[in-house]
């Protein structure tokens, strides 16, 4: 954390968030089922422990995230033992009228007067038009003067250059909220580290999302978790994810979307009194990350000599590096934000299925693949 983003920035404290998506439940098969009483002892945890900020949303744990948090925080703490974060998505907004309708039922189910951050939910090439039609940046400036948000931001799974393209047109955002995890960090279709240096090149914090990747950072293969282990024999294996996002420089709060005590005890534990990761720990999560990729389905890497002159204007090796990461997610998790990725290339580049088989990607591939039938494998993946 450098200087200038303590006090203007920085949640009052602590670097851990308590995102409320992945709440425990009372029924495995209904999200909105939340375990209120499970959920206060974790809360009273994480604010003994001296954390304060809370991320919920209009439509988490079956839209009943917001009406929770007024049971198990707002209505048991005083407004300043906490920070308050929730957002508005496009999906729910038709007319300038929803946005206000939304916002107002917001303050009435989580019980606050105003938020202390407040989030245009997940922008992106499919929504962004929708946002500016609807005026809902300038809206959101008008929130902040009227004192019912005390800082704006926004929250995006797209590209770096698209995020560019928002900062640049909305210097008045003051925060982002990006997915950032170390294995993601360098695939181009996520494109964490250039999201990150996006932000950094526009002055705007960064507030980090899904760093243990919902959950697959936690549940490695046997051998990876043995490099970990031979190195912090006492840490937990999602401790090293968390720890990697809250090193960032320019990163004020990590989420952790905890779904039992247990969860919340650790990541309290290593987050209480925060050690940034050491050289020698970025080479065991650089070790990590090339264990994890030995196991990758299409052992494409990123060179791009296929995409020049490609006549349907397909982004192979983001497609590629994006079925990858699909795969490498764990199997029981609801939604895995690879298909909004690949969904938004293909607002700007042909989708994988447009490929007319013309075999000059085949010709110009150092490694050797077989592009065709591959890009074929991923439009079945992806376009089901």
């Amino acid at each position: 954390m450098t200087e200038k983003y303590q006090g203007q920035h920085q949640p009052a404290a602590g670097k851990l968030g308590f995102g409320l998506m992945r709440l425990p439940l009372l029924d495995p098969n209904d999200d909105a089922s939340i375990d209120i009483e499970q959920t206060k002892k974790m809360v009273d945890v994480f604010l003994e422990k001296g954390f304060t900020y809370f991320d919920t949303a209009w439509m988490y744990c079956g839209f009943a995230s917001e009406g929770a948090t007024k049971e198990i925080l707002t209505d048991r703490y005083p407004r300043d033992r906490y920070t308050l974060a929730t957002k508005l998505h496009s999906a729910y907004i038709r007319t300038k009228e929803d946005r206000d309708r939304i916002f107002e039922e917001q303050r009435k189910k989580t019980g606050v007067e105003y938020f202390d951050y407040y989030l245009l939910h997940d922008v992106g090439h499919d929504n962004y038009g929708k946002f500016t039609d609807l005026d809902c940046f300038r809206w959101l400036e008008e929130k902040k003067k009227q004192g019912l948000v005390k800082k704006i931001g926004f929250s995006s799974h797209d590209s770096a250059d698209f995020l560019d393209r928002i900062l640049t047109e909305h210097p008045e955002m003051e925060f982002v909220q990006l997915q950032i995890n170390y294995i993601d960090w360098e695939n181009e279709g996520i494109q964490s580290r250039k999201c990150y240096e996006t932000a950094v090149k526009h002055g705007k914090p960064v507030i980090v999302m899904e760093p243990v990747k919902g959950g697959t950072l936690a549940d490695v293969p046997p051998e990876v978790e043995k490099i970990l282990k031979d190195y912090h024999p006492d840490m937990s294996v999602p401790s090293w994810a968390v720890r990697f996002a809250a090193s960032l420089e320019n990163v004020p709060v990590v989420l952790s979307g905890m779904s039992n005590m247990e969860q919340m005890i650790d990541n309290t534990s290593f987050m209480s009194d925060f050690v940034p990761l050491n050289e020698e720990e970025r080479q065991v999560i650089g070790k990590v990350v090339e264990k994890i990729n030995e196991s990758i389905a299409i052992r494409c890497t990123g060179c791009s000599y296929c995409t020049p002159g490609c006549p349907a204007n397909i982004p192979i090796p983001k497609y590629f590096s994006l079925y990858n990461a699909d795969l490498q997610e764990t199997a029981d998790k609801i939604w895995k934000p690879q298909e909004e990725y690949y969904s938004r290339l293909t607002k700007t580049f042909g989708k994988a299925s447009d490929c007319i088989s013309c075999g000059q990607c085949e010709e110009a591939c150092p490694q050797h693949l077989p592009v065709i039938s591959l890009l074929e494998k991923v439009a079945r993946y992806f376009e089901k």
